[in-house]
């Protein structure tokens, strides 16, 4: 009698039954009548098939771990199907589970050795290469080398970037013209590869300057093959989609060429000491400037601003309305600075400043917007400056922000990786300055009021009239200076709408001034000078190339055109190389400052609203207005911004439609097409990635603070209603309350009153009042009612610290692009998601359906690996 009739006649049998049973109901999550069904079939199972004999035993304790994913769930539909696969699997793909024969066993010995020769080879390449950097980092002489071109002053960093330069364009001309044949250009490719991949471990400006050279060698094969070798000029259609993306393309080799000149050596200038006798210290007129902003948002700036570590008879302070509010003339008189007002608005903010010039006669022009807080070391951080350099004209500091923009706020990483402005004022504008070409930037800088005279005022003719300003200057002689330290912080844009505003009105006015006072022509400025502001104001033409690029493998996709007609060979072996070494080299010199890939995102954001006013300005400069750049709003509830994301999601369609299309053509089309079809297929993907990035930044997140926390680590004490006074640590600020780490226990209850007492200097200041949080030693003190003087005294105390904003950077982590290009992807994913949660019905019904269907289909894919071995690699 068979072990199943045992189990059926068997006082225990009916135990059995049971278990059976409600394990169909509580793991397979069958009905009752599903799990009656299951039982009966398992018992026949068990009579007629002898599962309980030793041969089925033993094949379940094999391969059970197999098929866990499919018995540790409820039965689903497919399920006979997925059995059917992932055995199919274990027999076919799985050899090593059954007794292979002798031959076999000799193929996998070969192939075991092979593999091992050729790990034990590469073990052997990469230890010998790793160790030339090393030994280059402890070369006594290298050091020296390297210490004494860190300390190398401007002139000499001048003239070793011309002279270096000169010497390699000979080099890089031949290399860039020299025909190679696809292997040659293989083995130059991989040749260049290595030493770059040596150089980038090479500390100091020598390894920099020369993965520089290997990027614009590289990248000058790539446009010099695409001029000479890609162009179809048979077909209409191929050349006049071809040109265009060659277009595209050699205007992003140039801006890459010009950024590498801009950045190759940043100055880093330190600020220059001023006098001892503080009767030598110039007069300073403190401008304020505001039109529509709320008195919440100018107040701390003001506070901030009377808190300067400066002689009181030697700094005016003016608040510039050109809003002509009573309350603010009111708000002036009462903390006792001067109150500007014109009878029109006329040339914006440009026009306020030059009618206030007018009303003051300080020899120095300190310019905030209104939302900017200074600290209290601005002035003499950047005073000294102008008293060891007559013919400067300015001195411009970062534009530092304390609130997330809106890629930090809906992307999710403020505070983990660079602002989308980091590049610019860590590292362009310091290169810039190398060549006497910082810009103003319309806040945050002093200018020195004969040079400002002696040009007209402010300029007027452009909606960008910091930049504009600045070139005057230039062209007329004067000297600039960058500080590359914050010295004051302010409110980034609220909402996606607002910043795409802020840069449109940006880019217009720079391609305002391309077209009415170009840089490149008139006298005044120097080669250098020129190529700076040439970049910066191309920088805001990248709308077109961006659309190009998002578009263009479509073209061969849907129309067959060959946009780039070469070989798909040639094509990858110059294509990758000249991406490669592009971003290794901008990721060795802007690591601290942006991501690898992200600047990707946030072009394509801006491309598609940037692209209409940069052409009309192109054509007709005079178009546009100023506006402003509204600023401490809030964003009550989370929405999908539709109207400013219809772009991205129909780019986005087109290209799923180009990839499916691409699936079409793998399957049906000729078979010489296929690595052709598979390297655009790529492109779509990743346009797709970028794409699903500004989708995602759409997407706007919850924001309703009225005022932004700042975390920080500063001493301060708290004194209880019993007169105890605690020390504690100060873990963040914001001019509504403080967080605080209490350095004993104490029994604390929620809306106790507290005194917080913070130092400035050597003077303590006490801030009344209530707990709003208490939680493992943490509390949170919220501010209900302080008097004017109590505010003031708290903004110095936080906002305005000498050291508030100094280690804005140290909490970035060097810029690894494999992780960035992972990161980027799980951003573009995740637009995608989010996109699906905001379409209306039934377009969510159908998408969660196709999204449902996608992973259903993948769960029919047969597991590689036994699930416990996958659990025990996850612990």
């Amino acid at each position: 009698m068979s072990a199943g009739r045992l189990l059926l006649l068997t006082p225990r049998g009916s135990e059995g039954l049971e278990r059976i049973y409600h394990g169909a109901c509580q793991v397979r999550g069958l009905s009752g009548h599903m799990a009656v069904a299951y039982t009966v079939l398992v018992v026949i199972a068990y009579i007629f098939l002898r599962l309980e004999g030793p041969a089925w035993r033993r094949l379940r304790h094999r391969y059970a771990p197999w098929f866990l994913h499919l018995t540790s769930r409820p039965l689903m539909l497919g399920d006979p199907m997925r059995y059917a696969l992932q055995t199919l699997w274990i027999l076919i793909a799985l050899p090593a589970q059954r007794v292979s024969p002798a031959w076999w066993r000799a193929i996998e010995w070969v192939g075991a050795q092979f593999y091992s020769s050729i790990k034990v080879f590469r073990q052997w390449v990469g230890g010998h290469l790793l160790r030339i950097p090393i030994s280059l980092k402890t070369s006594p002489t290298l050091k020296r080398s390297g210490a004494a071109l860190s300390q190398c002053g401007k002139t000499t960093r001048q003239a070793i970037l011309v002279g270096g330069g000169a010497l390699a364009t000979g080099l890089i001309v031949l290399l860039i013209t020299q025909p190679f044949n696809v292997y040659a250009q293989l083995i130059f490719v991989v040749l260049l590869w290595s030493v770059a991949m040596v150089l980038r471990r090479v500390p100091g400006q020598v390894s920099t300057l020369m993965l520089i050279v290997l990027s614009v060698t590289i990248s000058g094969r790539y446009i010099w093959w695409r001029y000479t070798s890609t162009l179809n000029w048979s077909n209409g259609l191929d050349a006049t989609l071809g040109m265009l993306l060659l277009m595209a393309e050699t205007y992003s080799w140039v801006v890459l060429l010009m950024g590498y000149v801009q950045t190759a050596w940043p100055l880093n200038r330190a600020p220059s000491p001023l006098p001892a006798d503080t009767e030598q210290w110039p007069i300073v007129d403190l401008m304020i400037p505001t039109y529509n902003e709320g008195l919440s948002i100018v107040e701390p700036t003001v506070y901030a601003a009377l808190g300067m570590d400066w002689p009181k008879h030697k700094l005016r302070i003016h608040l510039l309305d050109d809003g002509r509010r009573e309350s603010f003339r009111t708000f002036a008189k009462e903390v006792g600075i001067n109150y500007i007002v014109r009878s029109d608005g006329k040339h914006a903010k440009a026009g306020n400043l030059n009618h206030a010039l007018g009303e003051t006669s300080g020899e120095l022009i300190a310019v905030f917007d209104c939302d900017h807080i200074p600290t209290r070391s601005f002035l003499q951080m950047t005073i000294g400056w102008f008293l060891r350099d007559p013919k400067l004209a300015l001195v411009q500091t970062p534009h530092h922000f304390f609130s997330p923009d809106p890629f930090e706020r809906n992307l999710g990483h403020f505070g983990d990786q660079p602002n989308e402005n980091t590049l610019f004022y860590g590292l362009v504008q310091d290169g810039n300055d190398l060549w006497n070409a910082a810009f103003f930037c319309g806040s945050c800088a002093v200018l020195r009021r004969s040079s400002l005279e002696s040009i007209g005022g402010f300029a007027v003719e452009t909606v960008t009239e910091d930049a504009h300003t600045a070139l005057r200057l230039h062209r007329n002689g004067y000297n600039s200076a960058y500080l590359r330290i914050p010295q004051a912080a302010g409110l980034a844009t609220d909402s996606l709408s607002a910043h795409i505003g802020q840069r449109i009105r940006w880019a217009r006015g720079m391609v305002q001034i391309f077209r009415t006072d170009n840089p490149l022509f008139g006298k005044g400025l120097s080669f250098f000078q020129r190529l700076c502001y040439v970049n910066a104001m191309l920088h805001f033409l990248s709308g077109i190339p961006r659309i190009i690029y998002l578009t263009a493998p479509l073209a061969f996709l849907l129309a067959h055109s060959y946009i780039i007609y070469a070989p798909a060979v040639a094509i990858m072996l110059n294509v990758l190389p000249h991406m490669a070494h592009a971003s290794l080299t901008s990721s060795h010199i802007q690591g601290s400052y942006r991501r690898t890939f992200w600047a990707e995102i946030y072009e394509t954001v801006l491309a598609w609203y940037i692209a209409r006013p940069t052409t009309v300005a192109l054509f007709a400069p005079n178009k546009g207005s100023f506006n402003v750049t509204a600023k401490g709003g809030l964003v009550e509830q989370g929405y999908f911004d539709w109207t400013i994301s219809h772009p991205y999601v129909w780019l986005a369609l087109a290209n799923i439609v180009g990839l499916a299309f691409g699936v079409w053509r793998l399957c049906m089309g000729p078979a010489d097409e296929i690595l052709t079809v598979a390297i655009t297929m790529a492109w779509v993907m990743y346009n797709l990635v970028i794409l699903g990035g500004a989708i995602a930044v759409a997407s706007e997140v919850k924001q309703i603070r009225h005022t932004h926390r700042v975390p920080a680590s500063l001493p301060a004490a708290v004194q209880f209603i019993d007169g105890h006074v605690v020390p504690t640590i100060l873990s963040d600020y914001s001019e509504g309350g403080v967080g605080l780490k209490l350095s004993t226990q104490r029994n604390i209850t929620l809306n106790e009153p507290i005194t917080v007492l913070l130092a400035r200097g050597d003077r303590q200041f006490s801030f009344p009042g209530h707990v709003s949080r208490s939680m493992n030693g943490s509390i949170g003190v919220r501010f209900a009612s302080l008097t004017r003087q109590q505010h003031i005294d708290l903004v110095q105390c936080t906002f305005a610290r000498a050291d508030s904003w100094l280690a804005w950077q140290a909490q970035f982590k060097l810029d690894r692009p494999l992780q960035s290009l992972r990161d980027i992807a799980l951003v573009g994913f995740g637009g995608y998601r989010r996109l699906v949660n905001h379409v209306p019905f039934p377009l969510n019904v159908i998408f969660r359906g196709v999204t449902a269907l996608g992973l259903s289909g993948i769960s029919f894919i047969p597991r590689r690996q036994p699930v416990s071995i996958i659990l025990n690699t996850r612990r």
